[in-house]
């Protein structure tokens, strides 16, 4: 039988510049469940958000737009609505998502929180420190929260990892009726990060959550979240909704013999 066991304990104060955050994960992970502390194979889901403020990434800025400007390298899409303007891009990080991760809530007024510099960096430095503290085992993920395409909603994926397994690659096997696998693997890392925040909450204060049972714990720390990030030929949406059209309109009016203005 396979059991999957998710908590997060309470106990992580206000999270500030400068903030050991090792430390204070630490202590609430050692104390906050009957259970004890981490085990050997434990995976701990950390949200970008207290990642973010401990490393300073707390910014100033009255025009959050600007901000998202900012760490904007590719505005994929963009649409109008009454409280302003939606804009889904690819920041920095390669990940494309809505307002380049840039985060107003949870942050003084004036203020809003960028994504961390190098999340998977940041989940490797977590499990060194947390791996001497506990003397285990653990793999550390560094989660945020996106929407997705095709569906409602919102859910956490992995921005960071650390001694996870981030893709179970199944192709190559066969299915239980002895068909092959040609195009099946499993964003493990996503799915731990989704499991997490069922149990962290967005406003419980709740930034770390432990989940054991999964097998996907590794030795090395592996290649990191950004290994899940899907760009270039691979992209299937590579042309943002501007490109394509003004591409659109060159071809037609190629097609005509004329050549669009400069």
């Amino acid at each position: 039988m396979t059991r999957l066991t998710v908590w997060a304990p309470d106990g992580v104060p206000e999270v500030a510049p400068g903030d050991d955050l090792a430390a204070l994960l630490g202590e609430a992970l050692a104390t906050g469940h009957p259970d004890g502390p981490p085990v050997d194979g434990d995976v701990l889901v950390v949200t970008s958000k207290v990642v973010s403020k401990a490393e300073g990434r707390v910014v100033a800025a009255a025009d959050r737009e600007a901000a998202i400007t900012a760490e904007t390298v590719r505005v994929v899409a963009s649409r109008e609505h009454p409280g302003g303007v939606t804009r889904i891009v690819e920041n920095r990080l390669g990940l494309v998502m809505a307002a380049a991760g840039v985060d107003a809530s949870n942050t003084p007024e004036g203020t809003v929180l960028l994504l961390p510099l190098d999340p998977d960096a940041s989940a490797r430095a977590l499990r060194r420190t947390l791996e001497a503290r506990f003397g285990v085992r653990l793999g550390v993920l560094v989660s945020d929260t996106a929407g997705r395409p095709w569906r409602h909603g919102q859910t956490d994926l992995a921005i960071g990892a650390a001694g996870v397994r981030v893709i179970e690659d199944l192709r190559g096997g066969v299915d239980t009726h002895g068909r092959p696998l040609a195009v099946t693997m499993a964003a493990v890392a996503d799915e731990l990060a989704a499991a997490a925040e069922l149990v962290k909450g967005k406003t419980a204060g709740r930034p770390v959550a432990v989940v054991r049972g999964s097998g996907h714990v590794t030795p090395e720390d592996g290649p990191g979240a950004r290994a899940l990030v899907r760009l270039g030929p691979e992209d299937m949406f590579a042309q943002g909704t501007a490109e394509a059209y003004a591409a659109g309109w060159a071809a037609a009016l190629a097609s005509l013999g004329q050549v669009p203005p400069s």
